[in-house]
């Protein structure tokens, strides 16, 4: 009992040395907001003065980096009052030498474009409550954050795999990815590969979140029950045009017997080396995540022997719009065989490379085979 009380004291003073320091970080943005308003009008001060003096050396343009320095870095009420200082300092260096300077008129229909643009992008800015390039920091961070969920953990001799992932046009978001986690003990692999609705920036974000959830319940639970505790999440977030397809897979390592189960997922891929042929499983998936609850998700078993290869693919790499969903998936297994006598090394990227979509659509693989 003295222990879990001083647990609950430690992180009390835990919890408040951090409040005290959010504080002063946030004491300290403030500050540094004043500082940066004061210090860009007297920048203007400084400009007017400067054009009032030497009107053939310096140019009308030069208020312009002051209105692009208040519309990155300050708050939209501080923005409002450097740009009324600007105002003030160009009409005043007008007043003063427009007569021998030309181009005051062009230049100040200029001066107006930049400020409002600015603008806007502050009050974009401050709905988010963020402030200068923290915006786009935040978005590289989530951006990182999903590549990491999608990285393969360490497999023991002689499994292997490997992942391969591309966007629409080159996007930096996807709206395909994947989630991968190996057990405490190391004897089971799973891994699932989900395509959400919509296609690279507009299904980033949907991304983004399901990637979280889908981490945090993979491995928590029996396999048979991850994609009805996923469909359930999705359906909690009653989202438009919220769903998404999913193939998950849960392989033991010790004797490679595997399990898979979809969700209005393509089927998986299963490459035998006994036979020396790629073959798609049994398709018992059921439907598409988010859209029915109290569903079941059938599964399908097999076992990969040594040799022995697994495919899982998004509909990017066999989809078109005007061909037969067929013709991708025999291009994309000749594609697989011709990987059969050089090694699977590469293989992933190989296949991804070639789908049918090209950059027209978010594309993913993952292929497992045991050496």
């Amino acid at each position: 009992m003295t222990t879990q009380v001083e647990t609950l004291v430690r992180r009390r003073h835990r919890r408040t040395a951090l409040a005290r320091l959010a504080r002063r970080f946030s004491h300290l943005s403030r500050w540094l907001t004043v500082a940066t308003g004061f210090a860009l009008i007297a920048a203007t001060g400084l400009v007017t003065w400067a054009l009032v003096q030497f009107p053939v050396g310096v140019p009308w343009a030069v208020f312009a980096p002051i209105a692009v320095l208040a519309g990155l870095f300050l708050t939209p009420r501080w923005v409002a009052v450097v740009y009324g200082a600007i105002v003030l300092g160009f009409a005043w260096s007008g007043w003063e030498v427009a007569a021998t300077k030309s181009s005051y008129a062009g230049s100040g229909v200029v001066l107006v474009v930049v400020a409002a643009s600015m603008l806007w992008l502050a009050q974009s800015r401050a709905r988010l409550g963020v402030q200068g390039t923290l915006g786009e920091s935040m978005l590289v961070d989530l951006r990182d954050r999903l590549r990491a969920h999608g990285e393969l953990p360490d497999l023991p001799h002689p499994w292997h795999a490997e992942t391969a992932l591309e966007s629409a046009y080159g996007h930096a978001f996807s709206g395909d990815f994947i989630v991968a986690n190996r057990s405490h003990d190391g004897s089971r692999l799973e891994v699932t590969l989900v395509d959400v609705s919509g296609k690279g920036v507009n299904a980033g974000t949907k991304a983004l979140l399901l990637s979280g959830a889908l981490g945090g319940l993979l491995g928590a639970m029996p396999p048979e029950d991850f994609l009805p505790a996923a469909n359930s999440y999705l359906l909690r977030q009653d989202w438009s045009e919220g769903f998404a397809t999913a193939i998950h897979v849960a392989l033991d390592l010790e004797t490679g017997d595997f399990c898979v189960g979809g969700a209005g997922h393509p089927p998986a891929a299963k490459f035998s080396a006994g036979s020396g042929r790629w073959q798609l499983m049994d398709d018992p998936g059921g439907p598409l995540l988010g859209v029915m609850d109290s569903t079941s998700f059938p599964r399908s078993g097999g076992r990969l022997e040594r040799g022995d290869a697994l495919l899982l693919y998004t509909d990017g790499v066999i989809e078109t719009r005007t061909r037969d969903l067929t013709v991708g998936i025999d291009r994309m297994l000749g594609t697989a065989e011709q990987l059969v006598s050089h090694g699977f090394t590469g293989g992933a990227d190989r296949i991804c490379a070639t789908a049918r979509a090209g950059e027209t659509d978010d594309r993913a693989v993952v292929l497992i085979w045991r050496g």
